[in-house]
């Protein structure tokens, strides 16, 4: 064995040797793409597992709000005098209409002199 200057002992390569790293090398490139595909189809699997679950929260707030306002409902509905509030309601839009109008019309006519 020969000494290079500043390097060290020259040692000869053996063929298996330099075949089983290149092998090696070659295995680790060629599942490169199915391990980058591994990857993206379990990030997609989890965004949609977590979009399916936002979907479901929200459906289910969305039945609660609307069981909330039909609640609200029935109990106004139950809290009045319907016949009066329907007869008071009846009265109040017929007094009174024709003269709101002809103040109003009153009004806008004052307003373009």
């Amino acid at each position: 064995m020969a000494d290079l200057p500043g390097i060290g002992p020259v040692i000869t390569e053996d063929g298996m040797i330099t075949d089983a790293v290149t092998q090696t090398n070659v295995k680790v490139v060629g599942d490169a793409p199915a391990v980058a595909l591994g990857n993206l189809y379990s990030s997609l699997a989890h965004s949609t597992g977590i979009l399916f679950q936002n979907s479901v929260g929200s459906a289910a707030q969305s039945n609660m709000q609307a069981l909330a306002a039909t609640n609200q409902g029935v109990m106004q509905v139950y809290s009045l005098d319907t016949i009066a509030g329907a007869s008071a309601t009846e009265k109040t839009a017929e007094i009174g209409t024709s003269d709101q109008l002809d103040t109003l019309l009153t009004t806008l006519r004052n307003f373009n002199r």
